[in-house]
């Protein structure tokens, strides 16, 4: 397959729409101290908007792959341009808690309906040896979302206030529906039709068959022990913990959330080749990225606050790695599943840390509440909600992966660069012995 340049227009829309969920997703991550003041709103209730926007993500992950099979990706990215463009026009317009929650959760719908039906359109357009290219190039350039919503959202906020900002936030969401509407479609004119939408009893199947097979649940734990703690940091506690909690400005905290969206640039590439080369390493990276996190926490906690600088900026580059290396996850749901179950498995992963990061989001919440609000001491005791989930989940990822080696040996289904990997540890032991 020639990939022409409307291949790469087309892609070229489908990332706008997706950077543009990237910064409505966000945009509440350097509101939040503002959120609070504007909505008289406690962390506990404050932590609610992203739990809510977390659940709703997470819990439609599968019927979002059900409806992109039945309506196509064009529909469901304008959908989600749409639905996240009215969200943002309510939140800020609203004065009242139910009506901004409300709001935050149709952010959390229209996020959902973006990335994986932008995801599904590169195997359309681009030959199969650049797909995995592509697919990287998406997830990563996704987060200029974040530098968007660290910068100039958070400039306006601060100078204009909290109407100017949302509705600012609301107009670059009508720019990435027109994109969405005048260049992004599903497949090339000529291109073949889909295959017919998967009927209930083949859903439920796949469901089932997806969930038994350890590889899956190797990935999902992967998937919520990395991902959860640089995305609530990024997305809520993040910029409240630097000001309050560290005494750094409000300028000084957004630029660290720059700092780590470009160190995930810079890592997230490195992760890649590292999985391609050795993939009986992948669960090593899983467990050296949930242990190198929970320590350099354990140090910002364990310092009396403000901790040096360059602490934590160390912190934010270390959380900077969790979202690269959640992706991981998918990997396991990619070669450990048949073609015809792979969408369903990866929705199943998807759902591992976003898991976590509601759950995170809100103990974090709950703790600040019951420890006297925004103050370094409470922080510093709220922070410390994630260290039960890295130990659970490293746990888990451990078993998981025992499980899946011990199936795909008997199953004699092992790839080539796993099958030999696992002879060569046969050998060791062996020797060892």
């Amino acid at each position: 397959m020639h990939t022409s340049r409307r291949a790469y227009l087309v892609w070229s829309a489908g990332l706008l729409a997706y950077v543009v969920a990237v910064l409505q997703r966000s945009s509440f991550g350097v509101s939040g101290l503002e959120a609070a003041d504007r909505f008289g709103a406690s962390p506990t209730v404050l932590a609610g908007f992203l739990v809510l926007q977390l659940l709703v993500y997470a819990a439609l992950q599968v019927p979002v792959g059900l409806l992109l099979d039945r309506f196509g990706a064009r529909t469901m990215v304008l959908a989600g341009a749409v639905t996240m463009t009215a969200a943002q026009v309510l939140v800020a317009l609203a004065t009242s808690l139910p009506l901004a929650i409300a709001a935050r959760v149709l952010v959390g719908v229209g996020d959902a309906l973006t990335f994986i039906s932008v995801l599904s359109v590169l195997s359309t357009w681009f030959a199969p040896r650049r797909v995995p290219l592509m697919t990287q190039l998406t997830a990563l350039l996704g987060q200029l979302g974040q530098v968007l919503s660290a910068i100039p959202l958070a400039t306006v906020l601060h100078a204009y206030g909290w109407t100017a900002a949302f509705l600012s936030a609301a107009g670059v969401g009508v720019v990435a529906a027109v994109a969405v509407l005048a260049v992004f479609r599903d497949r090339p004119a000529g291109s073949p039709a889909p295959e017919p939408a998967s009927t209930p009893r083949e859903v439920v199947d796949g469901l089932k068959g997806a969930w038994a097979h350890p590889g899956t649940r190797l990935g999902l734990w992967s998937h919520a022990g990395t991902q959860f703690s640089g995305l609530v940091f990024a997305l809520l506690w993040g910029v409240p913990y630097l000001v309050a909690g560290q005494g750094m400005s409000p300028t000084g905290a957004s630029v660290m959330l720059t700092v780590l969206v470009l160190a995930g640039a810079v890592v997230g590439p490195v992760f890649g080749e590292f999985t391609a080369r050795h993939p009986l390493r992948r669960s090593w990276l899983v467990l050296a990225v949930i242990g190198a996190t929970a320590l350099v926490w354990a140090v910002v906690l364990l310092v009396p606050p403000p901790a040096p600088l360059w602490l934590l900026v160390l912190l934010v580059v270390v959380l900077a790695a969790n979202g690269p290396c959640s992706a991981v996850g998918f990997d396991y749901a990619r070669t450990f599943n048949p073609a015809h179950r792979r969408g369903t498995a990866v929705g199943i992963v998807n759902v591992g840390g976003f898991t976590a990061s509601l759950t995170t989001t809100l103990l974090v919440g709950l703790v600040l509440g019951v420890s006297g609000g925004y103050t370094p001491e409470a922080f510093r005791l709220a922070w410390l909600v994630q260290f039960p989930i890295w130990a659970l989940t490293t746990v888990l990822v451990v078993l998981a992966r025992r499980k899946a080696r011990r199936v795909m040996a008997a199953e004699g289904t092992v790839v080539p660069p796993l099958r030999e990997a696992l002879r060569r540890n046969r050998r060791r032991r062996r020797d060892l012995s």
